[in-house]
Formats: structure tokens, C-alpha cells, sequence
């Protein structure tokens, strides 16, 4: 099985961020989280990935740009998270 690398672009203090954080750990996700909070290269990187983006939280499963918080949680309503984060 080959697990998707998840990645998700984050600020200090984000309410949507944690409720994302949190689904992917109850998912038993481990993913890589990019503080963005004071721009820099990360936030760079993010807005390459997805140029349209201009919240918090974004996330990435693999090559696939999930979108923000609300996106995930349909997702996972859904259970086509379940088949991403699968491979």
C-alpha cells in the first residue's frame, strides 16, 4: 500500500486548521504541517500548489489539492477520504 503524502498550510490560531487537524488524526493520518502564519517560502510554496488559495488551511493528499476545511469534512462525509488517504 503507498501512502499518500498529506500536506497541510496552516496559521497560528486557526479554528478551521485544528477541526482539519484533528479529522485527519481521528483518521489515523500523519501528515506534514506548514506554519504559514509569517509567509515566507512555505506560503510561497502553497500559493504555487494552489494559486487561487487565500485561506487557511490547505491541504494536499498526495497531488491532489483537497481545498480548506469544509472541503475535507464533505470528504470524509462523503468516504471518498477514506479511498484518498488509501492510495
Amino acid at each position: 500500500m503507498n501512502v499518500p503524502t498529506i500536506d497541510i498550510y496552516t496559521k497560528f490560531t486557526c479554528p478551521f486548521c485544528v477541526r482539519a487537524k484533528r479529522l485527519l488524526s481521528e483518521k489515523g493520518a500523519e501528515y506534514n504541517e506548514h506554519d504559514i502564519t509569517m509567509g515566507g517560502p512555505k506560503r510561497d510554496e502553497m500559493l504555487a500548489r494552489a494559486p487561487q488559495a487565500r485561506t487557511v488551511p490547505q491541504i494536499f493528499i498526495g497531488d491532489v489539492h483537497i481545498g480548506g476545511s469544509d472541503d475535507l469534512a464533505a470528504l470524509a462525509a462523503s468516504g471518498e477520504l477514506d479511498t484518498l488517504l488509501a492510495g
